[in-house]
This record gives C-alpha cells, sequence and structure tokens, in this order.
C-alpha cells in the first residue's frame, strides 16, 4: 500500500481504486471541523455505500448523534463549540450504543487514554490511511450486530461484507447498492421484525423522502433475485429474514 504524503491533503487522501457496496449497516455521522478532511471521510464512506451525514462542530455533531439513529459515528477529539471528549460522555450517560471511533492527533496518547474511558470502541490517530478507517469501520458494525465474521448466512444465501458479494448456492447474485444495502441489513437482524421505518432510517440520509415506496420497490426486486421465502412480509410490521434452520 502507498504511503501517506505528508502534506494535509495528501495525507487523508482517498483511495483511487472504486469502493463498491462495502457497507454493512449503512448509516454513519462524521464528526469532523476540518473542511477537507470532513469531505473526504464522507466521500469514502458514500463510495463504500454508506449513507453518511456530517457535522462541523460539536454542538451539531451532538444533537445529530442524540436524535438521528446511527450505526457507526466517526468522532474527531478537537471540535469547536463542543469537544468530542464532553459530546461521547453524554452520549454514554444517554445510553446511547452506538459504536463510536474517536479520531486523535498522534501525539496526544491522552486523547486516546481519555476516549476509550469515556466509551468510544476504537480509535485512529491522524494522519491515517482511509482503508484503514473502512476497515474498522466494518469491524465495529459487525460486532454491534453480534457478528464477529464478515460472512452471514442464511438458508442458501450468503453476504460477505467485506467483499460486498452475495451467493446463492455459491452462485454470484448482481445486486445494486440499494439491494445490496436492504439486504446486507436484514441478515444483520436475522429473525427480528424490522419495520419500513427502521430501514429508510438506517439506509438513507436525513434528506431522503421518508413517504416514498423506495423499501417495497427494492423488496420486490431482492426476491427476484434470491429465494422469495427468505424475505417475509409481516402485515403491518414490516419485514423478516427468515431461513430453514430457524424453523427448526
Amino acid at each position: 500500500m502507498q504511503k501517506l504524503a505528508t502534506t494535509r491533503i495528501a495525507a487523508y487522501s482517498i483511495p483511487r481504486r472504486k469502493l463498491i457496496y462495502e457497507a454493512d449497516e449503512l448509516r454513519v455521522l462524521v464528526v469532523e471541523d476540518d473542511a477537507d478532511l470532513n469531505r473526504q471521510l464522507v466521500g469514502a464512506l458514500s463510495e463504500a455505500g454508506y449513507a453518511v451525514d456530517t457535522a462541523l462542530d460539536g454542538e451539531e455533531g451532538y444533537y445529530l448523534g442524540d436524535t438521528e439513529p446511527y450505526d457507526l459515528i466517526i468522532l474527531d477529539i478537537g471540535l469547536p463549540k463542543m469537544d468530542g471528549i464532553s459530546i461521547l460522555e453524554q452520549w454514554r450517560r444517554s445510553d446511547k450504543k452506538f459504536p463510536v471511533i474517536i479520531l486523535t492527533a498522534r501525539d496526544r496518547w491522552s486523547d486516546k487514554v481519555q476516549g476509550i474511558d469515556a466509551g468510544a470502541d476504537d480509535y485512529l490517530a491522524k494522519p491515517f490511511h482511509m482503508e484503514e478507517l473502512l476497515a474498522r469501520a466494518r469491524a465495529q458494525m459487525r460486532r454491534a450486530t453480534g457478528h464477529a465474521k464478515s460472512e452471514i448466512e442464511c438458508g442458501e444465501v450468503r453476504l460477505d461484507t467485506n467483499s460486498a458479494r452475495v451467493t446463492c448456492n455459491g452462485e454470484p447474485i448482481k445486486l445494486t447498492s440499494h439491494e445490496f444495502r436492504l439486504l446486507a441489513y436484514l441478515m444483520h437482524h436475522r429473525g427480528r421484525v424490522v419495520s419500513r421505518t427502521e430501514l429508510v432510517e438506517h439506509l438513507y440520509d436525513q434528506d431522503f423522502d421518508r413517504d416514498s415506496n423506495t423499501i417495497e420497490v427494492f423488496v420486490g426486486r431482492l426476491r427476484k433475485k434470491i429465494p422469495a421465502e427468505i424475505i417475509e412480509t409481516v402485515r403491518g410490521l414490516g419485514y423478516r429474514i427468515i431461513a430453514d434452520d430457524d424453523a427448526a
């Protein structure tokens, strides 16, 4: 892997290769006051298939994390208006359980200790490789849903969150970005009824039209590509992933 350059922008440059559908859980908040780094984080995470919201100061970041259902938050420590440690402590006191990766300066080991003690799940020291952040993001989301491995199996369907591949009986299934994200979320919550509202909140950013029938359309498309009976409609409640061994 190419070494990071010493200049500020190059140090955070997004890898040239296309990152396609790497998302596990799918909705991420980036709280970073450096506009260039914020933009690059959003770009890399969006290319990886995540729905990304962003904040440039601590007050806005705290509010979004307190009111929106994120699956992961990338949180800088040194923020204007409200510092990252205070934000994290308040979220944890409010019983917010989403995983948080903190960003620290390389020479501030004390920030790492404070962050972990405040409730951070992981940290990255600046400058860092963007691919490392994406790998850590995938790992945190797997752990949050109880999946230690990158592969999830439901009957004959297998989904690999690292390679963004889906197979059925060993044969590759071609999915669009939104189809993959929807299937990944349902498979991560296998056996549980997931409401349409929850799917919209976790798969799309704040600007999405939540009254559209997009979820229904993508469920219909998925049922044409994988065994239709795997995605069960629970009338009036939502959808549930089931497999033969669930009924055993």
